[in-house]
């Protein structure tokens, strides 16, 4: 039998011989609470009405508590009750809809949706962004009249469906659940699936595909399977146990959603929204590390209608300017006149309209120190690409050159540059932080935290080898524990790990 749960309110509404997965009344699911212990299935949740106190709100309420993965979830549930719950949603799905009916309008007003999937080919990308907002089985979208603009976002009963559009459904339904079951393997049961973001067209992700399947072998050892999934598989996440984000972050695009819907399903998840929303602005990690306390080059925020009159002269000359969001040392300039000053900021500007002036710390490498759960895990020279004050130097073309580097075991880098990256962060979160520090003889200064610092076996892994790799599978696994009490995966019992 497949891990895959239907619940129904009445026995009419999907009989067993419409799907291979099992078919169970809400009734009984509700009073039989020990059903399926040691396993953690995926429940589809049918009910005719998910109104609070009703059995299809019990049923996801349960369902969470039991471990188990549920669709729709109470939050889903809950937001979905009232329009000033999912007005937030509005913005994106107005400017998708319109971008799909390119100003035709569809021949109803009322639009069924289901597991992401539309009957209008149009509709395509609009109903997996649809699904990836709110994960229930079928969603009706009306339109306002006269506007390409949603009026009401609903659940809808399968009962009411009939003919094509039940027919729809049905399809939908398999092609959500369908999985190439095979025969078991003789190897261990996996405690836990780990979900690993990976985008392959990054030119330049935080780990390498290598490292990453390095990651898979390590953690099979541990009963962990790992399985990549791209930017397209949010629908599925909800499979996994947890999730580890492997590409590029940043709130504006799929990654921030990814792991906001892994913290909706109550999942362990590096890095976590607030991991992001603090590392991936330099305005917002200058207050946070002035007011702790903690040592970092002189740094001035400037508005876009500021003066930049002696800026210079307060921050010495050379300064670097530097947008709030920018990563992998994009968006970041020497400049050494007011010429310079003004002709950057004002490049700067077009983006944002706070940016950041810090004073220049010349220095052959940076210190990179990861730190994950609270522990120093690795302490890395990264030294500054060939001619360059940087890192790494973009070229033309879109050209990349970086400096070596040079990985020392924690306890041989200096305490006062371990100390201080424990001390920065501590103050974003539990998660996996690359903190980026300058030494000199004025002392140890932060420059960055990083959420999504760099991971890889040759340089990060240099000298924990396979150690960085359990470390990383024992702080979900621990996380996994805590919540869940008995560790059995809830992706498939035959499916193998990455390798």
């Amino acid at each position: 039998m497949s891990d895959w749960l239907i619940l129904v309110e009445a026995a009419g509404d999907l009989a067993q011989h419409e799907t291979p997965h099992k078919v169970m009344r809400l009734r009984d699911y509700i009073a039989n609470p020990k059903l399926f212990t040691g396993r953690r299935p995926n429940v589809v949740n049918l009910a005719r009405s998910y109104g609070y106190q009703s059995e299809g709100y019990y049923a996801s309420l349960l369902a969470e508590a039991r471990g188990h993965r549920v669709m729709p979830t109470v939050q889903s549930i809950t937001e979905l009750s009232r329009k000033t719950l999912y007005a937030q949603a509005l913005p994106e799905l107005n400017a998708a809809l319109l971008k799909d009916l390119e100003g035709q309008r569809p021949d109803a007003a009322a639009q069924v949706f289901a597991l992401g999937r539309s009957t209008n080919p149009r509709l395509a990308k609009f109903a997996k962004l649809l699904f990836d907002w709110f994960r229930v089985p079928v969603l009706e979208v009306t339109l306002a009249p006269q506007k390409f603009e949603i009026e009401r976002i609903r659940s809808l009963p399968i009962h009411t469906l009939k003919g094509e559009a039940r027919a729809f459904f049905l399809e939908s339904l398999e092609t959500y659940t369908r999985r190439a079951w095979t025969a078991p393997k003789e190897k261990a049961q996996a405690r836990w699936s780990l979900a690993v973001l990976l985008d392959p067209e990054e030119k330049t992700p935080p780990s390498s595909q290598a490292s990453m399947k390095r990651l898979a072998s390590v953690a099979a050892k541990m009963g962990v399977e790992v399985e990549p999934i791209g930017p397209g598989d949010l629908a599925s996440l909800a499979e996994y146990d947890a999730l580890f984000i492997r590409s590029t972050t940043a709130i504006d695009n799929y990654t921030y959603r990814f792991a906001r819907r892994a913290e909706q399903e109550g999942m362990p998840v590096i890095d976590d929204t607030v991991s992001m929303l603090r590392c991936t602005n330099k305005v917002y990690l200058k207050e946070l590390l002035e007011l702790a306390g903690v040592p970092g080059p002189r740094t001035e925020v400037i508005a876009e209608k500021a003066s930049l009159d002696g800026l210079l002269d307060r921050l010495g000359t050379p300064v670097v300017l530097k947008a709030p969001d920018g990563s992998f040392s994009r968006s970041v300039f020497k400049v050494s006149t007011e010429a310079e000053l003004k002709e950057r900021a004002k490049q700067l500007f077009e983006d944002t309209a706070l940016i950041i002036a810090q004073e220049y710390m010349p220095t052959t490498y940076d210190w990179r120190v990861g730190v994950l759960g609270g522990q120093a895990l690795f302490a890395c020279k990264y030294k500054m690409a060939r001619g360059h004050w940087q890192i790494i130097k973009h070229g033309e073309g879109g050209r990349i050159t970086e400096g070596g580097s040079e990985t020392l075991p924690v306890d041989q880098a200096p305490s006062a540059v371990i100390e201080t990256a424990l001390k920065a962060a501590r103050l974003i979160g539990d998660g996996l932080y690359g903190i980026d520090l300058k030494e000199n003889d004025r002392g140890v200064f932060v420059i960055e935290i990083n959420d999504n610092p760099n991971l890889d076996s040759d340089v990060e892994g240099a000298v924990l080898k396979d150690a960085l790799w359990t470390a990383l599978i024992d702080w979900f696994s621990q996380r996994l524990e805590r919540r869940m009490g008995a560790p059995v995966s809830r992706k498939g019992r035959n499916g193998s790990p990455a390798s």
